[in-house]
Formats: structure tokens, sequence, C-alpha cells
């Protein structure tokens, strides 16, 4: 299973932290991605992590605010996120990909971990 931690309300142009820890299985050779839902939209994939530690970005939005890291002997995965805006509101998700490059169908999710952005 995969289970989110690190969500707290926190002010516009702060950082938070999240991590994604795996249990039950190793993650070396998967790519692990974080996504975020808010409320009334659809689910929005973000980054992903590759087996080498390279970076799939999914959306424009978050390149040069967010960044994913991954620690396998924790079996863990990080999402910094950093100046934060109010539209960054939502719940966040980790997955594992299907394979090692971030490519495939995603698999295993963990249940979310909220993210509140206010003033």
């Amino acid at each position: 299973q995969l289970v989110e931690s690190g969500g707290a309300v926190v002010q516009p142009g702060g950082s938070l932290r999240l991590s994604c820890t795996a249990s039950g299985f190793t993650v070396d050779y998967f790519g692990l991605g974080w996504f975020r839902q808010a409320p009334g939209k659809e689910r929005e994939g973000l980054l992903c992590i590759t087996n080498s530690y390279d970076t799939v970005y999914y959306t424009e939005s978050v390149k040069g605010r967010f960044t994913i890291s991954r620690d396998n002997a924790k079996a863990t995965v990080y999402l910094q996120m950093n100046s934060l805006k109010p539209e960054d509101t939502a719940v966040y998700h980790c997955a594992t990909a299907g394979y090692y490059d971030c490519s495939g169908s995603w698999g295993l999710w963990g249940q979310g971990t909220q993210v509140n952005v206010s003033s």
C-alpha cells in the first residue's frame, strides 16, 4: 500500500513537503507519481520520478515550484512544494506507474493527503 502524509494548511507563498511511503512491495523498479484533485475538478497529474531519478512533468503549472524526489531505501517519494498558491488547494495522491520510466498504467494509489493554501 501507499500512505501519504504531510498535508496541512499553509499561507500563500509558503512551502510544504509531502511524503508517500510504500509497504508490502519494492518501489525500486517503479516510477512514482503525484496527482491532485481539487473539489469539483478532475484528478490532475503533476509529476513523476523514474527509477533513475529523472522527473517527468505532466503540467506546466508546477514547474519551477514543485520538486519530486525519492529514497528507495525508505520506500518513500517526496513532493516539495514551494511558492504555494490558493489554486494548489487539493487532495494530493501518490501512485505507482506501470513501468520504471513513468510509462504505463497507474497501479497502486494512496488515500491522499489534504493541502489547503489559504490566508
